[in-house]
């Protein structure tokens, strides 16, 4: 199993760049993807050779960087779990929900940097930096340590403890900023040790985003590569949303999947902090950064996001929608899911319940529609749940 990464290619004027050193976003300022030589990768990447993989992420190894030397932590291939009762509830025939806090750090940001950091040390880097909510920083921790890498985390000083504590068991750095995530990648960039790392935040490098995409290749091996209708993902940076658009591209091309017909995306976003929301409603192309972020899923408090304009085409192509909801809402999507099925989903997870419930109510999700929801983390690591109280 070898990599048939070939290039990177900016998403925005189209520029191609080689592999040979590292790389942030292009001279246009556009985001870079990486490239495949699919036609090679076809012929040994096919749905049987990939049945009898390891369970892991890398089982997709012709499309991932760095798959000759992974660095590892054994994520990937995460449950993708019947809701019986919450279809029942919302009078769905099928929902299920893909369980990211099986991964190692209990959360998907696992995957985007088991990547990143395999092609950070096969690049020669020794330092990483980036801005975090939470989950991000732990996860690039703990794959830094597992590398051998020094990490630098900015997190926002009310970021919840046991994320800082989880970055400081790794031997990280962190440095504690008060503001949101975007401040936090400000007060990086500005840092007097800025030239000394290498900056690893989402979307400004590109190769998070490919281990990202893997969560499309396994919702469709897991569905004996077929696709829902609906995938509902919370979304702050969409990493996620804009590597499975682009799985369910690599896959047609690939031959594992039919050609035309691809899931309708649906980004979950909180009130306080809905800029992908906001920009979709108003048909613009890019968002404006939202003033005032606040909500208590601090994955979601990303005011301005890097990939805001491959989020909503991705969503506009799929012929899906964004949608906003409250704190009260989130809440009580978390306590559906953990007391109907048994999963103590993030304040995130609770999000893509609550936006499904209300696309069930206006028609826009369908009685006969199988639906995926996402929980992106686990529920340990928020201290509390509104309106919850604990004896």
């Amino acid at each position: 199993m070898t990599s048939t990464l070939e290039w990177l290619e900016c998403s925005r004027c189209g520029a191609a760049h080689d592999l040979s050193a590292p790389r942030a976003l292009c001279r246009c300022g556009g985001i870079l993807l990486a490239r495949y030589r699919l036609e090679e990768a076809a012929r040994t990447m096919t749905r049987e050779a990939i049945a009898s993989r390891p369970p892991n992420l890398w089982r997709y190894a012709e499309v991932l960087p760095g798959s000759d030397a992974p660095v590892t932590l054994g994520e990937g291939m995460t449950p993708l779990l019947p809701a019986r009762f919450i279809a029942q509830d919302l009078g769905l025939a099928r929902v299920l929900v893909k369980d990211e806090a099986a991964n190692p750090t209990g959360s998907f940001k696992a995957r985007g940097m088991a990547t990143a950091v395999t092609m950070a040390r096969a690049l020669g880097i020794r330092r990483i930096a980036l801005p975090s909510a939470g989950n991000a920083g732990s996860a690039a921790a703990a794959y830094g340590a597992a590398a051998g890498l020094g990490v630098d985390l900015f997190l926002p000083d009310d970021t919840p403890e046991p994320f800082r504590l989880e970055a400081a068991v790794f031997g990280a750095v962190v440095h504690l900023v008060r503001g949101d995530i975007g401040v936090c990648g400000r007060t990086m960039r500005e840092h007097a040790d800025a030239a000394l790392w290498f900056d690893l935040s989402t979307l400004r490098e590109p190769y998070r985003a490919e281990g990202k995409k893997t969560l499309g290749y396994e919702i469709a091996e897991q569905l004996g590569w077929t696709i829902p209708d609906v995938i509902v993902y919370p979304t702050g940076g969409g990493t996620g949303l804009i590597g499975m658009w682009k799985a369910f591209e690599e896959m047609e091309q690939l031959g594992l999947l039919p050609a035309g017909r691809r899931p309708r995306m649906i980004a979950a976003q909180a009130e306080g902090c809905a800029p992908i929301v906001a920009a979709f409603q108003a048909g613009e192309p890019k968002a404006v950064p939202w003033p005032d972020p606040h909500t208590y899923a601090s994955g979601l408090r990303v005011p301005g996001p890097l990939g805001d304009a491959l989020i909503l085409k991705a969503v506009r192509d799929s012929g899906g929608t964004a949608v906003a909801v409250s704190e009260a809402e989130m809440a009580e999507g978390q306590l559906a899911l953990a007391r109907g099925e048994g999963i103590f989903a993030c304040p995130e997870g609770g999000a893509t319940l609550a936006a499904a419930r209300r696309l069930v109510a206006s028609g826009e999700i369908g009685p006969d529609d199988t639906v995926v929801l996402f929980n992106t983390g686990t529920g340990l690591k928020y201290p509390r749940i509104p309106g919850l109280r604990v004896p």
